[in-house]
């Protein structure tokens, strides 16, 4: 009993997803000294979703191992490929069996789309005592990540907050991605390391619908242009509404022209959209490259340069800042990437 409260207070005290995730890794091994547990979450977008395994932990390994939400689940297994993970979660029910091992199943919980099951390989088939054990820690678990869930997204539209943007600024653009291999073990991709891109994405002339219509078509309107963001952009790039008109974009991609398609196909959603009683609404957009050492304030601000001249130029378009830099129509400005010291 005694570890049992040591564990589950340490998972108290965790205010980050990856941490929680690890952590519950952790605390299962111990409690139940299994030979493995892992975290199998469910990812991607509805008809295209695959199994990620965000932590795991074996006989050989004193810490979990994580995987970043970013890394592409392209060559993952879809959601039907597991078919006894698939019944485990969607049943919400614990699954236990003998097969080449004692290997146990526990439904996870999870934001939405984020779901998934815990895997546990024992020597022996778990006591009643360790399953409520596990029990008690994913229950701690759920309740972590409803306060997560409170503190860390927006209430009207359900995207993650400005309070959340800069741990997840450093987390996503600075953490290199790594992959596990089928034996569990952790490597770096061998290739260039992942780019990343900050867009701010200014709803035009917002101020009239809200004066026009109220703000109850306003905060519609908001609403809508959120569900296109999720619809539209993939399940691991993070979006924010910063307040007001205001989002915010963190993306992952190749190179500034793939960044530029993927934000002009969402400002293209936006303007063909046919809003209530608004009708049509359009986007301007900035976007920058993250750079090595960048901090989340210094991107936002070169951002919001593109923004501005966007705005300036005819609203309804998409401007990358170092383009416009590069093309003579900005003045470079390298002080936003100095670290500044208070």
């Amino acid at each position: 009993m005694t570890q049992l409260l040591e564990q589950l207070a340490a998972l108290t005290g965790l205010r980050d997803r990856d941490a929680l995730d690890a952590g519950l890794v952790a605390a299962v091994a111990d409690l139940t000294r299994a030979r493995r547990v892992a975290v199998h979450r469910v990812v991607g977008d509805e008809g295209a979703q695959r199994w990620l395994t965000r932590a795991q932990r074996g006989e050989a390994s004193s810490a979990p191992v994580m995987v970043s939400m970013w890394t592409d689940s392209g060559d993952q297994p879809a959601l039907d490929e597991q078919p006894a993970w698939r019944d485990c979660l969607l049943t919400g029910r614990p699954r236990t069996w003998r097969a080449s091992d004692n290997l146990s199943l526990f439904p996870l919980p999870g934001q939405v789309g984020q779901g998934g099951v815990v895997e546990v390989v024992t020597e022996r088939a778990p006591t009643p005592a360790q399953v409520r054990s596990i029990n008690a820690v994913l229950a701690v678990v759920r309740n972590q990540l409803g306060l997560l869930d409170y503190s860390e997204r927006d209430t009207l539209t359900g995207l993650l907050n400005r309070k959340s943007f800069d741990d997840s600024f450093y987390k996503a653009a600075i953490q290199p991605v790594q992959d596990l291999l089928p034996d569990g073990q952790a490597e770096r991709r061998q290739t260039a390391p992942p780019r990343y891109w900050l867009a701010v994405l200014d709803i035009d002339h917002f101020k009239q619908v809200n004066d026009n219509f109220g703000h109850v078509i306003g905060d519609e309107v908001l609403l809508i242009v959120s569900q296109l963001m999720c619809s539209t952009f993939r399940y691991y790039d993070q979006l924010y509404r910063f307040g007001g008109e205001e989002f915010v974009v963190l993306l992952r991609c190749a190179t500034e022209e793939d960044a530029f398609l993927a934000f002009d196909r969402f400002r293209s959603r936006v303007a063909t959209h046919s809003f209530p009683q608004v009708q049509r609404l359009t986007l301007s957009i900035g976007f920058t490259d993250v750079r090595p050492g960048d901090t989340p304030v210094a991107a936002v601000e070169r951002a919001d340069r593109a923004v501005y001249f966007a705005k300036n130029h005819g609203r309804d378009q998409v401007r990358c800042l170092e383009a416009l830099i590069r093309q003579g129509q900005l003045a470079d400005d390298d002080k936003a990437s100095d670290v500044e010291f208070f």
